[in-house]
């Protein structure tokens, strides 16, 4: 036994000498190589290690998150290696089945096929965090675990191969279509051009870490890792709240229009805009069309039917922000901002008074009146705006000259962009002074022949009633630092000019709220506040015989304006368009609702309740209460334009020829081509004729036969 042992221990040492001398020869002949080539595939995988920055997020203006980042994982494949021993292929195709939910058909296919079999990175599946962890925990080894395993579950585990994972961030919108043309939405490669996505996207964006190692010159493995700098957080002016009352009002118009008066939508498109008219922040911005920013391509994903220029072209529209890129004619909305231009030059004042007969003739052209074949008679500065009058516009026109209105134009920021903080703003367009005649005059006074953008036109008003100061419209207040939450860079209104006096602001608002308590506008009235407002009212150019765009701005209080709405409504659904009506439902809502969430007291005593359009029926409240509506409207006779049938109203004047009755509501100056414009229509009114205070004595004379006419 003994002399077997020794033989035994003699063999065993023998081995281990041969083993020794052949393990030194390869080191001292190949050892440098073999080195090298795994110290270089480390390094290579090093260096191919990028170390990804997360995303700013978006948020609110009370913190509410409407854009972040969250950390997931590509799950790579690796064919090559899974391929190199058939022992790996069923046990790796059954971990990613089981644990990740990856078909084991797809798995198979790529292990399978000519082109993947031999690849090292082929993309399964985008997993989160926790899906991540959870295969992990099932399929590793580790030195916590190998102890406790069963030998069987130990060789399985050992079995499954070249499953790696690449850690990314990923794009995600809690809200979904919430302020969507406002947002924007960033691509996986973190690029993006719309919205506060695209136009903040530089400050969004931060930069890629780096892990890479080095061999140092003991042909040591070094590794260094570079950290990732994280991009900012941008804060915007949007309220969450504010803004789904927007697009809940808009959503229950669109409903209860849609497929009226033919078959579609209840508009062509709706624009809104809730601003702080003291500092130029945007709380809300929306139109019609929505996307969920999580799937922004949905809406033509399977769209079969549509070549692919069909399909840009419908994502491009589905993607614009109507409220800042499309331009059209504003109608009577411009009317305060061209009498505040008027009473700023010296070009009227407060104590002029105007004849309103119908009309005036320019050049072979009778240019109607919102009323005609009516007429409002004497009226006051304020009247003109309350009764929204096109002749006595047409007068303080005259009385400004063409330079001069088309300079406070200008000063106002009609004909050139707002530089409002998103991408695509529109800069509209208006007569330059060569082109301004008379009828071109004559018709930029009541928001004809030029055209503007939603954000120039409720900015122009801000200033108007805001005591005058014109503040850059935004919609981001704040820049934060994303590792301490440290404010970097804050815009608290950036003023751009004073335009108008606080005295001529302050005539503005008293002229406008004449508009909703007596004139036009009083359908948006939200009982218990004062308020201003502006109707108005533009025909399309199209194929239809008529097409209208109605809107209305107004703001609440009237002494101190905190919030301003101005609603656009294009082409609503239904036979007779021309009547702001529509709009004013819209913003009364919005109103009704909005003043009480942001602490606006009301400033007036009232036993009456604001009761909404009927059309918004069902609509609930933020504190799920259900709105109040009035009884079904009925339709009244005649357009809000007066230019083919006037509501039969007989115009009541007094000895000094005012007209104290006519203020229709649903009348209106129009803004078109041809609407309101007739050929030798009157041949009782000079071209030359003015209805301004200056030739008040010959004007009366002229209204007494207008009186005498009417009578027979």
């Amino acid at each position: 036994m003994k002399t077997k042992l020794v033989g035994l221990l003699i063999v065993i040492l023998l081995a281990l000498v041969a083993l020794i001398f052949r393990i030194t020869y390869i080191s001292i002949k190949s050892g440098d190589r073999y080195t090298r080539q795994v110290l270089t595939q480390s390094q290579q995988q090093y260096e191919s290690t990028t170390v990804p920055f997360k995303r700013g997020d978006i948020l609110d203006r009370n913190g509410n998150t409407l854009a972040t980042s969250v950390k997931v994982y590509n799950v790579i494949l690796d064919c090559s290696l899974v391929n190199s021993d058939k022992k790996y292929r069923k046990p790796t195709v059954d971990a990613l089945s089981d644990y990740l939910g990856i078909d084991s058909s797809v798995v198979e296919a790529k292990l399978d096929d000519e082109s993947t079999a031999n690849s090292q990175y082929q993309i399964l599946k985008k997993v989160s965090m926790d899906e991540r962890k959870h295969f992990l925990e099932m399929n590793e080894i580790t030195d916590d675990n190998k102890d406790t395993l069963k030998r069987s579950e130990y060789k399985r585990r050992s079995r499954v191969k070249g499953v790696w994972f690449e850690e990314h961030y990923q794009r995600e919108y809690p809200f979904h279509a919430l302020a969507s043309t406002v947002i924007g939405f960033s691509s996986v490669n973190n690029t993006a051009s719309l919205g506060i996505e695209g136009y903040y996207s530089s400050t969004l964006n931060g930069t890629d870490g780096k892990k890479y190692g080095y061999l140092n010159s003991d042909d040591i493995m070094e590794q260094n890792i570079v950290d990732a700098v994280d991009g900012k957080t941008v804060v915007s002016t949007i309220d969450v709240n504010i803004q789904s009352i927007v697009e809940k009002y808009i959503s229950a118009f669109n409903e209860k229009l849609r497929n009226n008066a033919y078959e579609g939508d209840g508009a062509e498109n709706i624009g809104v805009i809730v601003e702080n008219p003291n500092n130029g922040e945007i709380l809300a911005m929306a139109g019609k069309n929505t996307f969920d920013l999580n799937d922004p391509r949905a809406a033509y994903a399977n769209r079969t039917d549509l070549s692919d220029e069909e399909i840009s072209a419908g994502l491009d529209s589905l993607w614009e922000n109507f409220c800042v890129s499309s331009n059209y004619e504003l109608g009577s909305v411009i009317k305060p901002i061209i009498v505040a231009s008027a009473l700023e030059s010296g070009a009227v004042s407060d104590s002029d008074v105007f004849i309103c007969d119908g009309g005036e003739q320019i050049g072979n052209d009778y240019v109607r009146c919102a009323v005609y074949p009516y007429a409002h008679g004497t009226e006051t500065l304020g009247e003109v705006i309350q009764n929204s009058c096109n002749d006595g516009m047409m007068a303080i026109g005259r009385k400004m000259g063409a330079a001069l209105l088309l300079d406070y134009q200008s000063r106002f920021n009609f004909g050139s962009r707002t530089g409002i903080d998103l991408p695509n703003e529109s800069s509209g367009a208006i007569y330059t002074l060569d082109q301004m005649k008379d009828m071109e005059l004559a018709s930029t006074t009541f928001g004809q022949g030029f055209t503007s953008t939603m954000i120039q036109e409720i900015s122009a008003v801000s200033a108007v009633i805001n005591g005058g100061t014109y503040y850059q419209p935004h919609v981001v207040k704040e820049i934060k630092s994303q590792e301490d939450g440290s404010v970097l860079k804050t815009n608290e209104g950036n003023v751009l000019k004073q335009i108008v006096s606080s005295d001529v602001s302050e005539k503005i608002r008293e002229y406008m709220g004449m508009s909703v308590t007596s004139g036009t506008s009083r359908k948006s009235k939200v009982q218990g506040y004062s308020m201003g407002g502006k109707t108005g009212t533009a025909e399309i150019l199209s194929t239809k015989e008529k097409d209208y765009l109605v809107s209305f701005i107004g703001f609440a209080p009237l002494d101190t304006p905190q919030v301003v709405v101005y609603v656009v409504v294009d082409r609503p659904n239904v036979e007779e368009q021309a009547d702001s009506s529509y709009a004013q439902y819209i913003a009364q809502a919005i109103l009704d609702e909005i003043l009480p969430y942001m602490n606006i007291y009301p400033d007036e005593e009232t036993e009456e309740t604001t009761k909404l359009w009927d059309g918004f029926k069902g609509v609930l409240k933020l504190d799920d209460s259900e709105v109040e509506v009035d009884e079904p409207a009925v339709q009244t006779e005649g357009s809000e334009t007066g230019t083919d049938n006037a509501p039969d109203i007989e115009v009541v004047q007094d000895e000094s020829g005012s007209s104290e009755e006519y203020n229709d509501e649903e009348s209106d100056g129009v803004a078109s081509e041809n609407v309101g414009y007739e050929e030798n229509d009157s041949e009782d009114v000079s071209d030359e004729e003015d209805t301004s205070s200056d030739n008040f004595e010959e004007d009366t004379s002229n209204q007494d036969d207008y009186e005498e006419d009417e009578g027979e």
